[in-house]
């Protein structure tokens, strides 16, 4: 599941990087939870909460089953 996890955050990345961001895959439980830490302009983003709920969270669930939820470090 790392794996697919990692390919799926490599297409959001750029997203993030366009806006001086980034994110780093931290750790992936056996429960399906993605922690992830946002890192340069994203880390003190007022709207870096929303960018994780509705963009991250949302496309991962789409694209990797078993994601059940992805909580910021």
């Amino acid at each position: 599941m790392r794996e697919k996890i990692e390919a799926a955050l490599e297409k959001i990345r750029p997203a993030l990087q366009a806006d001086g961001g980034d994110i780093e895959l931290v750790d992936v439980t056996k429960d399906g939870v993605v922690r992830v830490r946002l890192v340069g302009a994203c880390a003190g983003c007022p709207m870096s909460t929303i960018t994780l709920a509705f963009g991250i969270e949302r496309e991962l669930k789409k694209q990797v089953p078993g994601v059940t939820r992805v909580e910021p470090v």
